[in-house]
């Protein structure tokens, strides 16, 4: 019997197609659309980018301020998602409560649907839903930070774009424009990252013709875990544990030593470095500037080059931003829900792509357990079984 061919991982396995977003090998760039990010990132607001993932091109003048409006509309957290966040534990990650806010606006937006099949949607129906998720992350994640510091939520204002409100609503101040540019940056290179764990997660629920709701929630849960999504709450952790620039050598020695995983390094995708962190590493340094913090920045180059130049791993998005949102004010617990609000662009574009071209995703497996066997005594009553025979696809 030949033996088959296990990818672990799904490590080199190509599953589909999609328009979305690759990484360039040539260039070592990520694509959005065909754009590189780093020039999204240099000269769009993250709304902008936001539209051309779901529609496949950038914005017209018109078109933004047009999507701007409908995004404003959206913004406000309702009175039942705020009740549902108040009951989770305060000591509760903060991802559950994102992932508890989203299943109860999807409870709600679906209700009085009639069936599970009525409450997939219709692709205008979809980008309609996406599009409000989008907009009321923002209060969800801020608000998420503001109860565990003991502060009362604070009200959208229409006159700042989404970056500038997201900041507003975390801290209550109108943010200088260096720290809305470099948010925004964030913003826009967390958006999408092709087939990557959490997306995945997003089409294989949306293949069975679940809804967009239960797909998001999924992604949130797979985004959850310390290897995919909560690398940059563990870089920082990391930095507070080092503490200093002249600590990195010993403390280094001595994670190596006992075989620690270093997070912030090594990517499953780029092997040249991960292209979107010279951006990320730009807006930190404006950051270092602004709130001048060199220990920062020494601390960061420090433990880069002592890394690299022992493993030859160089780092990843997650490295730079997680001091640069340590830096802007967010608690290293509210990192991932960060990137939940940047995702959800990516995640909604994939679920709108699953739809239009969809296929049940069920792989294989191979079998290593023990052969079939069977209860001694055991007779099988025969002439009780009644095998229909059904579609693959009907029976999972």
């Amino acid at each position: 019997m030949t033996e088959p061919d296990i990818k672990k991982g799904l490590a080199g396995v190509v599953v589909d197609t999609t328009a979305i977003s690759k990484v360039n090998p040539e260039t070592n760039s990520l694509l959005y659309r065909g754009y590189p990010v780093q020039e999204l990132a240099d000269t769009q607001p993250f709304e902008a980018v936001a539209y051309l993932l779901w529609n496949g091109e950038l914005p017209t003048p018109e078109e933004l301020a047009a999507f701007r409006l409908e995004e404003r509309k959206h913004r406000t957290l309702a009175d039942n998602v705020k009740t549902a966040i108040d009951l989770v534990p305060l000591d509760a990650h903060p991802m559950d409560e994102v992932r508890t806010a989203v299943s109860v606006i999807g409870a709600f937006e679906t209700a009085g649907t009639g069936n599970v099949l009525d409450a997939v949607g219709t692709p205008s129906e979809n980008l309609e839903r996406s599009l409000q998720l989008f907009a009321v992350l923002p209060a969800i994640v801020s608000y998420g930070q503001r109860r565990r510091r003991g502060q009362e939520a604070i009200e959208s204002r229409d006159d700042l774009d989404y970056a500038a409100n997201f900041l507003w609503l975390t801290f209550g101040d109108e943010p200088e424009p260096a720290v809305v540019d470099a948010f925004n940056r964030s913003m826009i290179l967390y958006a999408e990252h092709s087939f990557n764990a959490s997306t995945f997660t997003a089409r294989v629920i949306t293949s069975t013709l679940s809804d967009l709701y239960s797909a998001v929630v999924g992604a949130i849960g797979a985004l959850k875990g310390p290897l995919h999504g909560g690398a940059n709450e563990a870089v920082m952790h990391i930095f507070d544990e080092i503490g200093s620039a002249d600590r990195v050598v010993p403390w280094l020695d001595a994670a190596l030593a006992e075989k620690r995983k270093i997070m912030g390094f090594g990517h499953r995708v780029y092997k040249r470095g991960d292209s979107r962190v010279p951006t990320m590493k730009a807006a930190l340094d404006t950051l270092v500037e602004h709130y001048y913090r060199p220990d920062v920045a020494e601390l960061y180059e420090t433990l880069e080059r002592e890394f690299v130049s022992r493993k030859g791993i160089y780092p990843n998005l997650d490295y730079p931003s997680g001091p640069a949102y340590n830096l802007i004010g967010y608690d290293t617990l509210t990192f991932t829900p960060l990137f939940i609000a940047a995702r959800i662009v990516g995640w909604t574009s994939h679920i709108l792509e699953q739809q239009a071209s969809n296929a049940l995703i069920r792989p294989l497996s191979a079998y290593n357990g023990v052969d079939e066997r069977h209860i001694d005594g055991y007779v099988a009553d025969t002439a009780a079984i009644d095998v229909q025979e059904r579609p693959e696809e009907a029976i999972g």
